[in-house]
This record gives C-alpha cells, structure tokens and sequence, in this order.
C-alpha cells in the first residue's frame, strides 16, 4: 500500500481524501493542517495533525500531497516538505512554474526525494495534449480555452485582498475566438480575445468596493490581461448561486500537411467536470502512485507530467496495461 499524507484540508484536500479512497492500492494515514487540529473533521477515521508536528511523520508517508494555493502557500511549502517526504502538488500559475521547479529540484534532490509539480488538468492532462499535439503537428498552432467554470486559484487570489469576505471566479471562452480555432483559420488571438474573467464577491462590512474592484482588475498573472467584471453580492447570493465548482476547457491544436498545407487537421481535447477540485484530486493521485514508484527506482529530484511515463501513473501491470488500453 501507498501510504498517502495530505497537507490541507479545503475543497482540494478533501477531493484528495475521496481519490485516495477510490485506490485499491492506496491508504490515508494522516492529514496535516496549519489549523487547530481538533477543528478539522475528515470523512474518514486518520489522524489529523499539525503541519509544524509533519517531521515525526517523515518515515510514515510515502507521498504527500499538497493541496494548498499557488499564490502563495505551494511556493513555500512544496519546497520545504520535499526535505521531508516524496511530494506532489498543483501549482498552477503557469509563468512562475520553472521558478518553483528549480525550487523543487534543489530540495528533493539534497533530500533523495522526488516531487512531482503542476499536476491537474492545467498544468497536468492539457500541458500532455499540448505536447503529444505538437510533436505529431509540426506545422501548426496550439490553443487552450478554460471554462466556463470555477478557477480555485483565481478564487483563491481574490479572497486573499484585504476587505473579501468570500468570492468565486469564472473563466469564460469567448464564443468567437473558439469557433474561429475550429474552422482552421490559425487565428491569431491574444489573452484578452480568448477569455474573460467574472467575479462574484462578498466584501466585509465597510470594506472599500472600489479599492477592492481595482485590486482585482489589476492584479499581474491573474487578471490584468484579461476582459474582468467585478459583481458584488451578499453571502447569502454566493452560497444560493454560486455553491458548486463546475469547470470545462479546450486544448486544440490545429495544423496542415501536404507539399502546400493543402489538408487541414485539428486535433481537440475537451474536459467538462462537475467537480474541479475531486477531478485535480484523482489526477494528484495517479501522480503521487508515479512518485512513489519513481522514489522506489533511486529518482530523485523534481518532475512534470512531460517527464513521467504514462504508465507509471496506473495500477495495472504492464502487461494488463498492453492488453486493455494499447
């Protein structure tokens, strides 16, 4: 048995805890959080402990997942655990991702760990698309289209500004510019043209709206370069309209082969989920079985899904892998 540790216990961490159940070849041993831990109440019976109190556990976790947010939590954790354990995570701010790899290198490796960075659907299952798409389409263009649906994330971001109570953020394709892509035109379309950005948010009492507006539209990496409307609402209108965390994408590439281009190709990967953060939780999970098997084989250091096998990532044999799925 894989013995599995998650650090954090929000929507993500919980979605973890459901994955790890649906793994015959996986335990959950213990959940490790910043909070009191007499105030988490996990589904199932583990031990709930204090993220301070994680180095007693070194020789006790196999894998642990991070399940905390990219703006600002994974960049420091992911870090420091992989001095204590073989670690994944779901960094997803795509511009900093070679940052936190080399950070990640350089502590699983004076560790002999190996952690497993970006993994989800994207970065994760899109970024494996985008590069089978490429390889096979040398000639060509790549697009990815999220939502719509709930970016935790962006989410996560906004209820970070001093004065949020609460938010949801949804991503939006922009109906043109996907319909362009798959008519082959090979448009060429920026950020702004591809998506925009809605906010539903709760603001404390006397917070400042409009200090609050322009702290969101700007903010760099996550919604400067985007179209972004700001929609304040009561709590109530959040937890009646907004409860759940849907989410849907598009990766297309489209190309040409032929002396002249003359035959046209797309090749499209599509997700639609009812549940963002369980699906990112089944992909952590496969990819903590890789982390696993590649710290059994003497790896070390940092990995992205680019770099693992995709057979690694099941729990079948290679054999019965050759026979079902090849």
């Amino acid at each position: 048995m894989i013995r599995i540790g998650i650090l954090g216990y929000g929507n993500l961490g919980r979605g973890v805890e459901y994955a790890v159940e649906a793994n015959a070849d996986m335990e959950l041993v213990a959940i490790f959080t910043r909070r009191d831990p007499a105030s988490v109440q996990p589904r199932t019976n583990v031990p709930v402990v204090h993220a301070d109190k994680a180095a007693e556990w070194k020789d006790k976790v196999d894998v642990l997942i991070l399940c905390g947010g990219s703006a600002t939590d994974l960049p420091a954790q992911t870090p420091a655990f992989a001095k204590l354990f073989n670690v994944v995570d779901s960094f997803d701010t795509h511009a900093k991702i070679p940052a936190h790899f080399a950070a990640v290198d350089a502590a699983a490796k004076a560790a002999g760990h190996v952690g497993v960075i970006s993994v989800g659907w994207d970065p994760g299952m899109f970024s494996l698309t985008r590069s089978y798409a490429n390889a096979v389409l040398t000639n060509g263009a790549d697009y990815t289209f999220w939502g719509r649906g709930v970016s935790q994330g962006h989410s996560d971001a906004i209820r970070r500004i001093p004065g949020v109570r609460d938010a949801k953020q949804y991503t939006v394709p922009v109906p043109a510019a996907l319909e362009a892509v798959r008519s082959g035109s090979n448009p060429t379309l920026t950020t702004r043209e591809k998506h925009t950005r809605e906010c539903y948010v709760v603001l404390e009492e006397g917070a400042d709206a409009a200090a609050v507006e322009k702290a969101i539209v700007t903010m760099p990496n996550y919604f400067s370069d985007y179209d972004t409307t700001v929609h304040f609402i009561s709590e109530e209108e959040l937890l009646r309209d907004h409860a759940g965390l849907p989410h849907a994408g598009f990766v297309l590439r489209s190309g040409a082969t032929g002396a002249n281009g003359e035959n046209k190709h797309i090749i499209e990967f599509s997700l639609k989920l009812d549940s963002n953060p369980e699906f990112t939780a089944c992909v952590l999970a496969a990819y903590a079985r890789a982390a696993h098997r590649l710290a059994s084989e003497g790896v070390t250091g940092c990995k992205t899904v680019l770099d693992i096998a995709p057979a690694y990532l099941s729990a079948k044999s290679g054999d019965e892998l050759r026979a079902s799925l090849l």
